[in-house]
């Protein structure tokens, strides 16, 4: 029976078919529109949280008036409510909007990783001003963004765009949720223990907001990122209250995060604007000239990129031709290096396997040239022993040797679900969960039923694991390589909010999770550690960009009974035990060689270190 209607027609919205799902709502796509739905008290999201059904009621409540008086003559990359979803009972629970296709969260262009493979600094630029006449057109028409976060804005190709538009200020509808990264400390109570809003946003806060995003996508490091080591103790303070008391990346006692790039690479105008704003309480739209002015480039004497008339810095840290360092208790050894960037590592049978792009080409180990084109953020790549995986959406190539196979494979957004280990290439397609095996990619072997669509997996050498979300519903699996079969019984909790971003890295007995979730104003990042029956072992969890081991997803690797996680301060071992996870032991001669976003892979060698164009292999003494 259809549950919901639009200008008359009856829809059926089935949970297993949302594309999208967040805090507050889910979306799906119908008939070449995008329909958000909100979700209930009732919903089994909600469950256990009185305060998260309140707030629920409380908004669906009020959409009922203000969705109709929802202001015309907003700028065109907004994308705003253009017909109302009914319930049963005829009350609002919705609405339909234009879809964006292809479009990326304006949060991943504040990461390096996907900047280095391929989102230049003349995009990230072009969509920073584009976002800026955004906003000012917003304000024109007498509306204040609000929760202005890097999750609600989409980048398309040099465009910016905002969504959520239900949420946006005006007239006696006032936007009482916020983000705890972009919320403006003068709307906040400087006497509490934590970010509590007193005042209601404005146009201000959202310029605040906006100062934000453009630091995090210009140096990937917002304005209270690294990490806050004051040597009087008595002013330690939380993460969470840094804004309150303007402790910035700034401050000469923070210490700064080693994978940003360094303030010092933009121009005196623009740093001036961004103490003026962080330090000083200075507030206001910024002048268009600030960004779009800004131009990038690359220092022929040292490699620096810049923003500025003269490089900022022209010393290399390790000259470039320096194969091995040998100091104190670690040695170390360039394995790689390229003057492109590496787009993908991982070790067969401690072999170093890699992708790499240089000068126009994509090369494998040894120099061998698979293809040629430019570098795309949104490409994966894989290797599974001489053959190569790359893929966008809903394609994919298997390269090997001179042979070209196509592959048609489902998608999470952009994200192309396919993986590989050095035997298999698995990958979703129609719902299934599929290996490529002696029969070629035409005749692959389906290994167990998945959600189209909603679904994300990640292969090891003996195991794979993996999820999808129905709507309420988190299903996680656990399956073997060597044959068909997912056992999908698997006790996690559920995914609240909107997911971020997830990764699992797998060891001899063990398996490691984690999921980052925006929820509530906030970004925590999961970690749980299974064993290959699916049983849960160990759980724990920070909050994203905290200064620990798991502020960060990346930069893990597993093995027997432990992980290795690199960090600014160097590679740090954790190890589960009853029930708990925590770190058993620091390594800060590793410092040199990595930051926290460094990939790690162990062989009986020693331990690799990936970065962007070099891969150091590191041995103990």
């Amino acid at each position: 029976m259809p549950n919901y209607t639009l200008g008359g027609k009856k829809l059926m919205l089935r949970p297993n078919d949302a594309v999208g799902k967040g805090g507050e709502a889910d979306v799906f796509i119908e008939d070449g529109r995008a329909i958000k739905i909100y979700k209930p008290p009732n919903h089994p999201d909600l469950a256990g949280d009185a305060a998260a059904q309140a707030a629920a009621k409380d908004r669906i409540n009020e959409h009922q008036r203000k969705l109709p008086a929802f202001p015309r003559g907003l700028p065109g990359h907004v994308i705003v409510p253009e017909a109302l979803v009914l319930d049963v009972q005829g009350r609002i629970a919705g609405y339909a909007m234009k879809p964006l296709i292809g479009a990326e969260v304006l949060y991943r262009y504040g990461e390096r990783s996907f900047r280095e493979a391929g989102a230049s600094d003349e995009t990230a630029v072009a969509v920073l001003a584009d976002l800026r006449q955004t906003v000012e057109g917003v304000h024109r028409a007498n509306v204040v963004v609000g929760d202005f976060n890097d999750l609600n804005v989409l980048a398309k190709g040099r465009e910016a765009f905002l969504i959520d538009a239900d949420s946006m200020q005006f007239g006696p509808f006032y936007t009482h949720v916020f983000t705890t990264r972009f919320v403006d400390p003068l709307v906040c109570d400087p006497r509490a223990k934590a970010l509590i809003m007193k005042e209601p946003h404005n146009r201000n806060s959202d310029w605040y907001a906006y100062a934000i995003m453009l630091m995090q996508c210009l140096l990937y490091v917002g304005p209270y990122g690294g990490v806050y080591a004051p040597k009087d103790p008595a002013k330690r303070l939380p993460h969470d209250l840094r804004p309150l008391r303007r402790v910035t990346v700034f401050d000469p006692e923070v210490k700064y995060p080693k994978p940003a790039r360094h303030f010092r690479i933009l121009p005196d105008d623009l740093l001036n604007h961004f103490e003026q704003t962080f330090v000083k309480d200075k507030r206001g739209a910024p002048d268009a000239r600030l960004v779009e002015n800004l131009r990038f480039t690359t220092c022929a004497k040292c490699g620096t990129t810049h923003a500025r008339a003269v490089c900022p810095s022209c010393v290399h840290v390790t000259p470039p031709m320096q194969k091995e360092i040998h100091k104190g208790a670690i040695s170390a050894f360039k394995e790689f290096s390229t003057a492109g960037v590496i787009l993908h590592a991982t070790l067969e049978h401690d072999t170093l396997r890699l992708v790499y792009h240089e000068a126009g080409k994509y090369l494998r180990e040894g120099g061998n040239e698979f293809a040629q084109g430019t570098l795309d953020p949104h490409f994966r790549y894989r290797v599974s022993g001489e053959k190569t995986l790359m893929g966008r959406g809903n394609h994919a190539i298997v390269f090997d040797g001179d042979r070209r196979d196509q592959l048609v494979v489902d998608a999470y957004g952009l994200l192309p679900l396919f993986d590989a280990n050095a035997k298999n290439t698995f990958f979703v397609r129609d719902g299934g969960l599929w290996r490529i095996g002696t029969l070629g990619a035409e005749y692959p072997d389906r290994f167990g039923d998945v959600l189209p669509g909603q679904t994300l997996f990640w292969c090891g050498d003996t195991h794979g694991f993996g999820l999808y979300r129905a709507g309420e519903l988190t299903r996680y699996f656990v399956f073997g390589t060597g044959q068909p079969g997912i056992n999908d019984s698997i006790k996690l909790p559920p995914i609240r909010g909107k997911l971020v971003d997830a990764l699992c890295v797998f060891g001899e007995d063990r398996l490691w999770f984690f999921v980052s979730t925006a929820n509530n104003g906030r970004t925590e990042n999961h970690c749980y550690v299974l064993d290959y029956r699916g049983t849960l072992l160990a759980e724990t969890q920070a909050e994203a960009g905290d200064g620990s081991w798991l502020g960060t997803l990346r930069g893990k690797c597993a093995a027997k009974g432990f992980l290795l996680s690199s960090t600014d301060d160097g590679v740090v071992r954790i190890e589960s035990a009853n029930g708990t996870v925590s770190v058993v032991k620091e390594f800060p001669a590793t410092a040199e060689f990595v930051d926290a976003e460094t990939k790690l892979l162990l062989g009986n060698r020693g331990l690799y270190a990936v970065q962007r164009g070099d891969v150091w292999r590191l041995v103990l003494k």
